[in-house]
Parts: structure tokens; C-alpha cells; sequence
């Protein structure tokens, strides 16, 4: 399509505000950012729509028009909403650079121009698209008219015959064909899913092509079409957001007709995936109402009135007062510039999602919302009886983070971390506020741990290990030093395993039998071992106080 149809088409009410005599390029596609630099996702002939968030005086425009130059756009439609009146230094540097400019109203959103542009340019390229465009409106649609991604994906079974999926940055699959083959494997999810956050993070350009035994993918990244809480300025905010497209097949060799295509069918699939984000606006106020009541010391009668207008949003049709757990989370970037709390909120909204409901809306049942860089959820349980806590149907700290923790890892990719605490379920508002500080105190435990991605439940938090995060760092190595430095430099010299022979004692509570039956030692090897332990360290093993001692310090270092 041409840009002349563009600003012929009232119901987009864009304004040129320059490059009059470029209004016959052609439109290839379109893309939102508030990138400064967006090029390396850029491949020439999109109109970029912006809501000038990138903007921070007039001297930042002249370079984004550059780069947008240089990567062979059509043009650029800057939204009115942020600013008001799109600023005179980009409509000069627009001018300079001979690039048309649009000016969007307030009143127009983004995925409005999105699918017009998608819908036109789909139906030119290709007509056996043509049913998936025209799809569109009932996948936008509620109730059981409107297909959502599965529409979209059934068609491109039918019309192009490539099987895809559509996939969360956790792996869960959130649509597949229903009509041929067979369904994707939760394991080849989860490394797909890792596959695409590793690719994202380096900087490379989508499709990614992936090799899983003897069946080829190419990975397409399915983005915002928007702008929401959660544009971006740096791939880290929303890489453990975003959904992508996987598709069964080399798009290597594709003609840029037909990769054409995939990028519209992603960004029609983003307009399902923004509504989705619309429809948790709700849950998400009635965590932070009930969640700033809690913090600032409100009284119990006036929370328990707010669960009572959060229960039945969460579990619709329950008829008693449902328990409730807690949980926390935060995600670390090295550096500290970039807030990490919209980052975990995203995360906690994924990996809380029940896994035993079906449907498009089997993540309602939580309310999450941040502060800073930590995100809480609130959690709603079926009520049970009395002699139970709830625990065996709650979210359980160890199975919480199992089925993502690689695809997490890769998209934190050495410079971010994220940690979780649960608390216990509780039963009234009285309740919530120790579950809180329960939760976040089992955060806290978890960011004792080694690596990327932990959790820690309410259980640990009767156990030592609630004491060990809150031990100073200078304590914990002067300690562990103390009585682990001798047995390493030992060890280095003679490779005596002596600290593995000293955990395998301990964990055997002492017992020589069993010891050296798990070392495969015989027991006076395994004596001569733990003699040389005591004499390295002036430490009696058979003294409680010294083991304890050892056990801490193990746990430590």
C-alpha cells in the first residue's frame, strides 16, 4: 500500500505534517517503539508509530530520524498524546532527512493504525493470507465468536501449511493448531522459548532459526502494538514479557513476501496479546488497593472488606471466603538503572498461571502488583478445612520456578536475577499481613542461594536457614574461612577430599557405617579422614558444638 491511502483514510486521522511529495512510497509493514536506537528491528519500508517516550529534548531527534533513515523506513507517525503537538526539531529533522511525517491524535490508538496497515498490506502481498486477515474482528471479539490466536494459527495450517505455536517467554503454550499434527512437547516449549530469550538478549534479528533433533524452527517475536506501562527504552524490560511465534519451518530461505506475512500474523497475534494485558487492569487494582491497606497498617475489617470484593473477580462462583498465600518477587539488573518491579510483575503473572485450568483465561485466578522493583501477588485458594494450611493446594516455592528456570535464565542472561518468596496460606485479613512479611522474608532466603533464578517457601523459614541471608557478608567469610580454608588448601595439595568427606559425614548424622559405606571407603580410611579434618581445624567432630559449626559454615561458603 502507499502512503496516500494512509492519510486518505479518515478513521486513522492522521495529519502529514511533512514530505508531501513522498506520499508514493510503499508500506510494508509497520512497528511501535520508543526505542531510542529501534534498528535492529527494523528492516526497511515499516511506518514506525511512537509515542515520543525516547524524547527527552530537541537535540535526541536529528539521530532517531537518522537511524530510522538509514533502516529504509516509509515514515514516521508520532502520537500527540505524550506531548501534545509532535515538537517543531522532529518535523525539521524530518524535513532534512526528506522522511514523511505523520501526526497521530490522541484519540487514535496505535493498534488501530496497526491493523489497518497489517489488513492492507497482508491483502496485497498475499491472498491466501487474505482469511486470516479477514479473521481479524473475531479474534478482537469476547465470547465464543471470537477464535484468538488459534484462528490465526489453524489458517496458516490451512492456507500455508506451517504448523506454529505460540509461545510465552516461560514456554507455556498459550495457542497451537488444533486441526493437524501432533502438539508441541512441554520440553521442546521450554527450549524454544530459551532459544529465543538468548537471541533476543545478543542483539540478533528475528526469525531465529533453531534446530531441535531432526525439526527446524524459526522463532518470530511477537511485540506490543502499543503504547502501554511497559514500552520500552531497553530490550531487558520487556524480553521476560513477550510472547513469540514459533513456526515449523527454515524461514531461512524464505522470499521477504512470504517472511512478510509471519510479521503480519505476529503483529496480529500482539493485538490478542494487548487485550489479554488490558483485561488484568482490574485484578491488578484490586491487588495494589488491598496490598497498600495491608502496608500502611489498616484495619482488618476494612482489608477483609476488600478481599471480599477481590474473591469473586479471582474465583468467580466460590461460595466461602477463600485462603490465600502470598508471594513476592524481584528482579535485579546489574546496574540498577532499569526498575525491575513491571519486569517481575510480568513474570509473577506468568509463572503463577494454574496450569490445571484450561482456556484463554487461566491466569485470572492471581492479582499481581508492583512497587519499585518488587511485585507481590495475592493468590486466592479454595477454602479448606480447618487441620489443613492450604499447602498441598497453593503454590509450592520448589514447583514454582522448576518448568521455567531455563528459559528465565537465559532471558536474565548473566545480568539480571530474579528471586521469589511464598508465605503459607491464610484464612482472613487479619492473616495477610504476617503472610507478607512471611514472604518476603522467604525472598530473601532465596537471594542467599547461588543463581539466576531461586525461590524459597514458608517451610525454610523455621529452619537455620532463615538466619544465614541476614548474616553480614564480612561475618559469613571470616567464618567459613576460618574453618573450611585449611581442609581447600589441603585438599589443593594432596587431593584428600576432605570437605566432601566432611559433608558426607554430616549429612550421615555422625555414622561411621554409613558414611563409608556412601564414600566407598573402608571405616578406618573414612577415620583417618575425619582425624585429619580435627587436626587441621582443632575441631572434635564428636562435639555437637563443632559439627553444628561445620554444617553452618558448609552452608555458607
Amino acid at each position: 500500500m502507499r502512503l496516500r491511502a494512509l492519510l486518505d483514510t479518515d478513521a486513522l486521522g492522521l495529519k502529514l505534517l511533512g514530505g508531501e511529495d513522498e506520499l508514493d512510497r510503499a508500506v510494508r509493514g509497520v512497528m511501535t517503539t520508543d526505542l531510542r536506537d529501534p534498528s535492529r528491528y527494523l528492516s526497511g519500508g515499516e511506518l514506525v508509530l511512537t509515542g515520543l517516550a525516547w524524547r527527552r529534548d530537541a537535540a535526541d531527534s536529528e539521530p532517531f530520524v537518522r537511524i530510522l533513515v538509514q533502516a529504509g523506513v516509509a515514515a514516521l507517525a508520532a502520537g500527540e498524546a505524550e506531548l501534545g503537538d509532535v515538537p517543531e526539531d522532529l518535523v525539521a529533522a524530518c524535513a532534512r532527512h526528506r522522511l514523511p511525517l505523520f501526526a497521530v491524535h490522541e484519540s487514535v490508538a496505535f493498534a488501530t493504525i496497526t491493523e489497518h496497515v497489517v489488513r492492507q498490506v497482508s491483502g496485497e502481498r498475499a491472498g491466501d493470507l487474505a482469511a486470516v486477515v479477514d479473521r481479524h474482528r473475531r479474534m478482537m471479539t469476547s465470547g465464543p465468536a471470537g477464535g484468538g490466536p488459534d484462528v490465526v494459527l489453524d489458517l496458516l495450517g490451512s492456507d500455508l501449511d506451517l504448523r506454529a505455536w505460540v509461545l510465552s517467554p516461560t514456554g507455556r503454550l498459550i495457542a497451537g493448531p488444533k486441526t493437524s499434527g501432533p502438539a508441541l512437547p512441554p520440553e521442546a516449549c521450554g527450549r524454544l522459548a530459551a532459544e529465543h530469550l538468548t537471541a533476543t538478549r545478543t542483539g540478533r534479528r528475528g526469525p531465529h532459526r533453531v534446530i531441535l533433533g531432526a525439526t527446524t524452527y524459526s522463532l518470530f517475536p511477537v511485540r506490543s502494538t502499543g503504547r502501554s506501562p511497559q514500552t520500552a527504552r531497553d530490550a531487558r524490560e520487556t524480553v521476560l514479557s513477550d510472547w513469540l511465534l514459533a513456526v515449523e519451518a527454515d524461514a531461512g530461505d524464505w522470499a521477504e513476501e512470504r517472511l512478510d506475512l509471519l510479521h503480519g500474523v505476529t503483529q496480529l497475534i500482539a493485538v490478542e496479546r494487548d487485550r489479554r494485558d488490558a483485561a488484568r487492569t482490574v485484578r491488578r487494582r484490586l491487588a495494589q488497593e488491598v496490598l497498600e491497606l495491608v502496608q500502611t497498617g489498616a484495619a482488618p475489617a476494612e482489608i477483609a472488606a476488600r478481599l471480599r470484593v477481590a474473591a469473586p473477580v479471582l474465583l468467580p462462583g466460590l461460595g466461602a471466603a477463600p485462603h490465600w498465600q502470598v508471594v513476592v518477587a524481584r528482579v535485579d539488573w546489574d546496574g540498577g538503572e532499569i526498575e525491575g518491579g513491571p519486569v517481575a510483575q510480568a513474570l509473577l503473572e506468568e509463572v503463577l498461571v494454574d496450569p490445571r485450568s484450561a482456556g484463554p483465561e487461566h491466569s485470572d485466578r492471581i492479582a499481581v502488583s508492583h512497587t519499585g522493583d518488587e511485585a507481590i501477588a495475592l493468590v486466592p485458594l479454595p477454602a479448606v478445612s480447618a487441620e489443613h494450611d492450604g499447602s498441598e493446594t497453593g503454590v509450592l516455592a520448589d514447583a514454582l520456578l522448576e518448568s521455567v528456570r531455563d528459559p528465565l535464565t537465559a532471558g536474565l542472561d548473566g545480568d539480571g536475577r530474579l528471586t521469589l518468596g511464598v508465605s503459607a496460606a491464610v484464612h482472613s485479613a487479619e492473616g495477610l499481613r504476617g503472610a507478607l512479611e512471611e514472604a518476603r522474608h522467604a525472598r530473601r532466603v532465596a537471594a542467599a542461594r547461588p543463581g539466576r533464578v531461586c525461590a524459597a517457601g514458608h517451610q525454610e523459614l523455621a529452619s537455620h536457614v532463615l538466619l544465614l541471608p541476614f548474616v553480614p557478608d564480612d561475618v559469613r567469610r571470616a567464618f567459613t574461612a576460618r574453618l573450611l580454608d585449611p581442609l581447600r588448601d589441603y585438599d589443593r595439595r594432596h587431593r584428600a577430599e576432605l570437605i566432601p568427606t566432611l559433608e558426607a559425614f554430616l549429612d550421615c548424622d555422625g555414622s561411621w557405617t554409613r558414611c563409608a559405606t556412601r564414600l566407598h571407603l573402608h571405616v578406618n580410611t573414612l577415620r583417618y579422614r575425619v582425624g585429619r579434618i580435627e587436626q587441621l581445624t582443632s575441631r572434635d567432630l564428636s562435639r555437637l558444638e563443632d559439627k553444628l559449626d561445620f554444617f553452618l559454615a558448609l552452608r555458607m561458603s
